[in-house]
């Protein structure tokens, strides 16, 4: 699957995924047709704004957005990438697009690591949320931690023999 920017788009169909490579993270929404979008957008985040997204990961609110695909890529890039369907079953296209309609401009639970735009796409095209991206985050989450307790157990283990030889 090939990147594409917004000026040399590939050709989505109603009820893809759609997924913006943006600086830090990758931004999904689920095309909808005749070049729109429904996404979620933290209430505090801008259309592309790389302060804006950065800050997203401190918000617990976002609202359901229809928006127009190229204003959502900006001058990032994007593909189109259904990639649980190997595991997953889309619903039928029809389905998929009332789910999403029923959520326009509604106010949204919004966490990066359990409830972000990844699962909002991929509730509204299998009917159940997952987000590879977040089981990512997490798992580097708990091998930070691990490691920080291990580094924190060592020096003192280390602390206490040198306080022995004194």
């Amino acid at each position: 699957m090939a990147a594409m920017s917004a000026s040399s788009p590939c050709d989505p169909e109603p009820g893809d995924l759609i997924e913006v490579f943006r600086p830090l993270y990758q931004h999904w929404a689920l095309y909808l047709g005749d070049g729109y979008v429904i996404n979620v957008v933290p209430e505090d985040e801008g259309p592309t704004s790389i302060l804006g997204s950065a800050a997203s990961v401190f918000s617990n609110r976002a609202r359901v957005k229809i928006q127009l695909l190229k204003d959502v890529v900006g001058s990032n890039t994007y593909r189109v990438n259904n990639k649980y369907d190997n595991t997953c079953t889309p619903l039928p296209v029809h389905v998929i697009i009332q789910r999403a309609q029923s959520f326009v401009n509604k106010e949204v639970s919004y966490n990066v690591l359990d409830s972000n735009c990844e699962h909002f796409v991929t509730m509204l095209r299998y009917g159940e949320a997952v987000s590879n991206q977040a089981t990512r985050a997490i798992g580097a989450i708990g091998f930070v931690t691990v490691a920080a307790g291990a580094f924190s157990l060592l020096g003192l283990l280390h602390s206490r023999s040198r306080d022995r030889h004194y």
